[in-house]
């Protein structure tokens, strides 16, 4: 049992939504911290088609409990209608309601009520470093960050079959889009675009559909919470910046299947790959968990300028490599930055074995990096 770092204490004034990809572990998360709430798993059939059949039932069942009374409804995507009675509920009797998904996308669809703006929304990611004792760099690189995928020496049988549940679940299921085969194939040619600027004509021709599609996927991936698109950074005066989005897979595991990427080693452009989609997971999550209201982005200047990782409005620059010593040829990027940005924190995340800083830049080994950014160091 992991310990997790998001513990849902606002639901001692507030019902949330909480959303997270499949397996991130929504549910044991839920089970942990409310062992006595009364709990609905609209995954159980029963449960499911009763309250399909008749949502009034949530009411009648419910309106008797005491005030402030926890109420979990897990998987609350497959039944938007709930949402009316949940509401009814919520500021009626008071109750707290945890309503708990991997997707709001149905929903929104659909026109549910989602509470008028009153419930919170919180996020679940895959594990992070911190909350694995003994964290173990090479596997979670390997397998991801999934409860199920890195608790196991070879998670491929595992991922391949998440990305059919995904498939059948998210998109077949919820009738997203029409052609799941050419679906499949567009999320295999995303892989290829994990961590690179989206060029939606390249994609487009890849996959046999027109660039409005391709767009339309991304966004997909995005709502369904299996990607995220990251926007380039355009505040710089003395080099113009590129804003062409970047995307990543949620997991670098999906992206380690999709791409048939195995036994990944350090020293090859594969495991670089992996090393840096990684490190801007864990980013992401910790952005996520600390609620920040600074956006990532990334920065590529039209004459070729890079920095992985812009935090707010240039306040941290972040590069990775996954190199055993940082050159400084390494930093050119971080230096062109901090011309507009004199005062940004400029760090290096790598395989260097000590910390050091060179010309005014910070290079951290990853796991004191991984370390100081769940301590509250870095961002």
């Amino acid at each position: 049992m992991f310990e997790r770092i998001l513990k849902l204490e606002e639901i001692a004034d507030d019902s949330l939504f909480l959303w997270g990809a499949r397996q991130t572990g929504k549910s044991t998360l839920l089970e942990k911290l409310f062992p006595n709430a009364v709990y609905y798993d609209l995954l159980k059939n029963n449960e499911f088609e009763r309250l399909q059949r008749n949502p009034s039932l949530l009411r009648e069942e419910l309106e008797k409990k005491a005030s402030n009374t926890i109420v979990i409804i897990d998987e609350i995507q497959k039944i938007p209608q709930l949402l009316d009675e949940v509401h009814w509920l919520f500021t009626r009797k008071n109750l707290k309601f945890i309503l708990c998904g991997s997707s709001a996308r149905k929903m929104m669809r659909v026109g549910a009520n989602l509470l008028g703006g009153r419930a919170l929304r919180t996020q679940l990611y895959p594990l992070v470093s911190a909350e694995i004792p003994d964290f173990n760099l090479n596997r979670a690189i390997n397998n991801g960050m999934l409860p199920r995928h890195y608790t196991v020496s070879n998670a491929e049988r595992r991922l391949q079959a998440y990305i059919g549940e995904y498939l059948n679940e998210e998109i077949r299921a919820e009738a997203i889009t029409r052609n799941l085969h050419t679906f499949t194939r567009f999320m295999e040619i995303a892989a290829q675009s994990d961590g690179e600027m989206l060029v939606y004509k390249n994609i487009a021709q890849d996959c046999g559909v027109t660039s409005p599609t391709v767009k339309e996927y991304f966004n997909i991936l995005q709502q369904t919470l299996i990607g995220y698109l990251i926007d380039g950074f355009t505040g710089t005066k003395k080099r113009q910046g590129i804003t062409a989005p970047k995307f990543y897979y949620f997991d670098v595991g999906i992206a380690n299947y999709l791409m048939k990427r195995e036994n990944l080693v350090q020293g090859t452009d594969d495991y670089g790959h992996a090393f840096e989609h990684l490190v801007i997971q864990e980013i992401i999550a910790y952005l996520g968990y600390a609620n920040s209201k600074e956006k990532l982005t990334y920065w590529r200047s039209t004459s070729g300028y890079e920095v992985d990782c812009i935090i707010g409005d240039g306040r941290v620059a972040i590069e990775i490599k996954s190199c055993e010593e940082i050159k400084s040829r390494h930093t050119k990027g971080l230096k062109a930055f901090a011309e507009d940005f004199p005062n940004a924190k400029l760090l290096v995340v790598s395989h260097d074995c000590r910390f050091r800083t060179m010309n005014g830049v910070d290079i951290y080994p990853v796991l004191e990096f991984l370390q100081a950014l769940w301590n509250r160091k870095i961002i």
